[in-house]
């Protein structure tokens, strides 16, 4: 296919918006990362290269959900600035369609939504190994050491520090240190005038020097004391220097990456389908080994096999008799005391079991939440790429429709819809994860629900439909609340065709009788299969306001202020109709077969109360008219 200068036009124009929303996009979704994690980093002395190394994991894990957004914002931004600069109007002036127009954008878009999955299942899973184990690894990590003045600082391990205040020279005033690592029993008080706190070379100890203080511990003589409130000796020392070695390892270490490895965000799209085989055969198993435990131990097999005990006779062929075993006759053998035996064993046997059968039940569920998440992982390497074109051909339409460029007016629909398709998305995710929908329907909800708003968006700007005026929306809401826009009949300044007043007293009387017709035939409810045997549609009304409008326009050819006056009463019954456009038989099928079709009735109900309404002044109208002609 030979490439047009059109094409090379609208590539031009919409790849270095793309380029720019995408990385916008990209950095507002790391932003939100960092504000998500910045307690795992800041305060623990990680070197500059680690942080690094983190961001562009980071990154990397963004991609995929940063390109809808920015395909979004880029098509809307691209086809607003085409629209606002006329040049979508003379593209189409020259009898190109906009479908033709959005023609190369979707064949760049869907090598983009290919690419996008091929880096989510070769790319993605080696960044995701990467990431989460220098995240945890980090979160491991003991923070840099800022002791607060005024209160204990537990942050070394088995020991709690307090200092009253520092000075600019580091050093520490008023120290006291309580030190258990022997344990409580064996607990050791250090107070001191002052000291210093460093970190040794190695990075895996802490020099604490302290000056002028006291040291109390306890003797360890458990075993000698005769009685738990017999006073425990102690030891005190007293010191004019002494260092305190303390273990704390400030070292930064990477945890392994085994520990992921076998996560399903570590596993491309073989792995996950050979992973969720491997997964459904052991669950399988794991649900028949259970049943037939149960089965083993269950009351109904026990019964089984005592009533058909057999007892053997003398002779190999002789026949076997088999006894029949009545449990409740034996248990009403036994006394009081084995009764309460036997009641007792039963019911520590059933708690054991149930016991038992919850410990297997709550693996079992482990294990089939584990297969639901690759179930969600999969699916989410083909929903996450087919978003690319479904914001495509929610943003190109929508641009062409309210031709408006810049960062104003389509960053906010942006943004706003892709929070709604983000919202989507979790609830789907979640429902998978719980076992409450099946891994498609939850992985693919919010792509279902924005499929329908594309194919509607890109029909209304093929057919240049003003979706985003304000004032076709009131009309249609006053037409549903029953308030008719008002006539303007205004005096011709040249009347080509004079008004027959006889004539027009006849079409009058007819319009009246018709109207007199009308209400005698037509209540406000109106039976439910007569109502769908015209698709929704009141042939009699449609008629009665097609006949309206013939005798306004007839009137206007009057040179008298009066009967124009009297022409404005006519109200506007034309908007009472449903349009449906179906044929007798499919609005049958409809109404009889579909529940849906009843909503569609009550409304119909509803407003034939305000049709009734403006019959009745039609009625008032031609009988006004009438009289006024008579006098004319």
């Amino acid at each position: 296919m030979k490439i047009k200068r059109l094409d090379i036009f609208l590539l031009k124009a919409f790849l270095p918006i793309f380029v720019m929303t995408f990385g916008i996009c990209l950095f507002i979704v790391l932003m939100n990362f960092l504000w998500k994690y910045v307690d795992e980093m800041v305060g623990k002395g990680l070197e500059m290269s680690v942080l690094v190394e983190v961001f562009i994991y980071a990154a990397l894990n963004f991609v995929p959900m940063s390109l809808p957004i920015a395909i979004l914002l880029a098509s809307l931004m691209t086809f607003g600035n085409l629209g606002e600069q006329f040049e979508l109007l003379a593209i189409k002036a020259s009898g190109i369609s906009l479908l033709r127009i959005m023609k190369p954008l979707t064949v760049f878009l869907c090598f983009v939504a290919v690419g996008s999955f091929y880096f989510q299942n070769h790319a993605i899973p080696y960044s995701q190994v990467k990431f989460w184990t220098l995240l945890y690894s980090m979160r491991e990590k003991s923070p840099e050491l800022d002791i607060p003045e005024g209160t204990f600082f537990n942050g070394i391990p088995d020991f709690n520090l307090y200092v009253r205040n520092k000075e600019n020279n580091g050093l520490l005033k008023d120290v006291m240190i309580y030190d258990y690592a022997g344990g409580f029993a064996n607990l050791r008080v250090t107070v001191a005038d002052s000291g210093r706190l460093k970190m040794a070379s190695d990075k895996l100890h802490l020099i604490l020097t302290l000056y002028n203080g006291e040291l109390f511990s306890n003797f360890d003589q458990s075993e000698r004391r005769t009685s738990p409130t017999q006073p425990v000796p102690y030891r005190k020392e007293s010191f004019g220097t002494k260092e305190i070695l303390i273990k704390y390892d400030a070292n930064f270490n990477r945890q392994s990456e085994a520990v992921w490895n076998d996560r399903h965000i570590s596993k491309n799209l073989a792995q996950l389908r050979q992973s969720i085989d491997s997964m459904a055969i052991e669950i399988d198993s794991i649900r028949e080994q259970n049943s037939k435990q149960i089965y083993s131990v269950s009351y109904k097999r026990l019964f089984s096999d005592l009533n058909k005990a057999k007892v053997t006779s003398k002779t190999a062929d002789a026949d076997t008799v088999v006894i029949n075993h009545n449990i409740d006759e034996i248990f009403q053998k036994k006394n009081k005391i084995d009764k309460l035996s036997l009641l007792s064993q039963i019911k520590s046997s059933i708690e054991g079991v149930q016991i038992d059968y919850g410990f297997k039940s709550n693996i079992l569920a482990s294990e089939d939440r584990k297969m639901r998440q690759h179930y969600s992982e999969m699916h989410q390497k083909f929903s996450l790429s087919f978003a690319c074109l479904i914001f495509f051909f929610i943003g190109a339409p929508l641009g062409a429709i309210i031709r408006k460029g810049g960062l104003g007016l389509p960053t906010v629909i942006s943004v706003a819809l892709f929070i709604f398709y983000h919202i989507m998305s979790n609830i789907g995710l979640k429902m998978t994860v719980s076992g409450i929908w099946q891994p498609w329907q939850g992985m693919w909800l919010s792509t279902a629900v924005l499929f329908p708003l594309g194919i509607y968006l890109t029909y209304k700007a093929t057919n240049d439909s003003a979706i985003l005026n304000i004032d076709t929306y009131i009309v249609r809401l006053k037409k549903i609340i029953g308030i008719r826009d008002i006539r303007k009949a205004e005096k011709k300044e040249v009347i080509l065709v004079p008004i027959v007043y006889s004539s027009f007293y006849q079409h009058v009387s007819e319009l009246k009788d018709d109207s007199i017709a009308y209400l005698s035939k037509n209540k406000r409810w109106i039976h439910y299969f007569s109502f769908w045997k015209h698709g929704g549609d009141d042939l009699q009304a449609i008629e009665l306001s097609d006949k309206v409008e013939n005798v306004y326009e007839e009137g206007l050819n009057s040179d008298k202020n009066i009967v124009l006056n009297k022409l404005m009463d006519f109200p506007i019954i034309d908007g009472y109709r449903f349009n449906l456009h179906l044929s007798e038989k499919t609005s049958k099928i409809i109404g009889y077969l579909f529940p849906i079709s009843i909503f569609f009735y009550l409304f119909a109900v509803y407003r034939r109360k305000f049709l009734l309404r403006d019959v009745q002044l039609i009625l008032q109208t031609c009988e006004e008219l009438l009289e006024t002609v008579i006098k004319l």
